[in-house]
C-alpha cells in the first residue's frame, strides 16, 4: 500500500503520533522523558512550530502542533533523529527506535482541534489497567498524569512555557470550562475522532477536505484560524543575503566559507529560515553547500551567543529591522 502523502502549508495543524518498534517502550525511565521534552522544546524553537498539547505513553507519544512554516516533515525528522540518537547512546543500543514513519493527521482547527485535544489528554486513562474503572476513579489519574499537557490546562500554576494554552482555552472560555469539557468526554467515553478521517490523513469537514485537495492541485489552502499571527509575505533569499553583504561590506563568497564570519553565517541562516519560504537544506546550499544539520547548528549557536552577548543581539536586531522594513514595502 502506498504511503499517505504529507500535506504541508504554513499555518497547518497536525496530530502527530509515533509508536515504538514492535510496540516496545521508548522511555526507560523519567530521565528519558525529561530528555525527550528538552529535545522537543529545542526542535519547536528551531523550526518555529507551536505545541498545543502532548502526552507521553510508555511505547508511543502524541503531539498536537501547528507549523508556522510548511515544515512538519523537517521538524519531525530532526526531532526523531535527535531523540533516537540520544536514546541509543544512553542505553547502548542501535537501530530504529520507532515503528516506521510517524503518523501525521491534518486537522481542521475550526471543527476538530478542541475535540482532538480532549482525546489526546485522555490517553492516560485508556490503558488496560484503568479501562474497567468508572470515570470518577479515572479522572484523578488523568488530572495528575505527569507526562502530559493536561495539568497546565486545568491549573494555571502548572503551565510550562513551551506550550501555547491560550488558543484552545479561548475556544471554551476558561480553564474551568475546559475541565468540564474533558470530564464530560470521560463520562461519555467519547468516540475516537480519528474514525472520521478522510483520505487516510485529513480530519475535517467536507469543505475542509475539498479545500485541501484543491491545495494539492493548485498550491493554495484556506487560511487557518491563528494564521493571522503569521507573516504571510516572504522575501527572496537574495534580498536577505544582499542586506547582510551591504551592511557588513562582505562578499557573497565569505558567507559561503566555513569557519569565516561565523556569527554572520548564523544570522544569515536564522533570517533566511524566518523570512524566506525555504528549508534548512536549501539554506545549506546558499551557505557553502552544507547539510541541514549544519544549518540547524549554526542557528542554535547564534541563539546561544545572542543570549550571552549584547553586541551579537544588536547585530541581529538591526538586520532584522531592515528586513521588516523591506517586508512593509513588498
Amino acid at each position: 500500500m502506498a504511503r499517505p502523502l504529507r500535506i504541508q502549508f504554513p499555518g497547518a495543524f497536525y496530530h502527530i503520533t509515533c509508536r515504538g518498534i514492535e510496540r516496545r517502550r521508548i522511555y526507560a525511565d523519567d530521565n528519558d522523558r525529561h530528555k525527550f521534552l528538552a529535545l522537543l522544546t529545542d526542535s519547536l524553537e528551531t523550526y518555529q512550530v507551536v505545541l498545543y498539547a502532548y502526552i507521553l505513553m510508555s511505547n508511543h507519544f502524541h503531539l498536537l502542533i501547528q507549523t508556522r512554516k510548511a515544515n512538519c516533515s523537517e521538524f519531525m525528522r530532526h526531532f526523531n533523529i535527535c531523540y533516537t540518537g540520544w536514546f541509543n547512546w544512553c542505553h547502548n543500543r542501535c537501530g530504529n527506535l520507532y515503528q516506521g514513519r510517524y503518523k501525521a493527521y491534518l486537522i481542521d482547527a475550526d471543527s476538530y482541534l478542541l475535540e482532538v485535544s480532549r482525546y489526546l489528554h485522555l490517553n492516560s486513562v485508556r490503558i488496560r489497567d484503568l479501562r474497567a474503572m468508572d470515570y470518577e476513579r479515572r479522572w484523578p489519574y488523568a488530572q495528575d498524569y505527569r507526562w502530559c499537557s493536561l495539568p497546565g490546562y486545568l491549573n494555571k500554576s502548572r503551565i510550562v512555557e513551551y506550550i501555547d494554552y491560550d488558543f484552545i482555552l479561548d475556544m471554551v472560555g476558561s480553564r474551568r470550562a475546559y475541565r468540564g469539557f474533558v470530564l464530560d468526554g470521560l463520562k461519555r467515553d467519547m468516540e475516537n475522532p480519528f474514525t472520521k478521517v478522510k483520505s487516510r490523513i485529513i480530519l475535517g469537514d467536507d469543505d475542509f477536505a475539498t479545500e485541501v485537495k484543491r491545495y494539492l492541485q493548485r498550491g493554495s489552502c484556506r487560511e487557518q484560524p491563528s494564521y493571522r499571527d503569521i507573516v504571510t509575505t516572504v522575501l527572496e533569499p537574495e534580498v536577505v543575503l544582499g542586506i547582510l553583504q551591504r551592511e557588513y561590506g562582505i562578499g557573497k563568497g565569505l558567507l559561503q566559507r566555513r569557519g569565516a564570519h561565523g556569527v554572520l553565517r548564523g544570522i544569515a541562516a536564522e533570517l533566511l529560515y524566518k523570512y524566506c519560504e525555504i528549508t534548512q537544506a536549501q539554506i545549506g546550499q546558499l551557505l557553502g553547500d552544507i547539510d541541514y544539520m549544519s544549518v540547524c547548528q549554526l542557528r542554535k549557536r547564534l541563539k546561544g551567543k545572542m543570549q550571552q552577548d549584547a553586541v551579537v543581539m544588536k547585530r541581529y536586531s538591526e538586520i532584522e529591522a531592515l528586513l521588516k522594513r523591506q517586508l512593509s514595502n513588498v
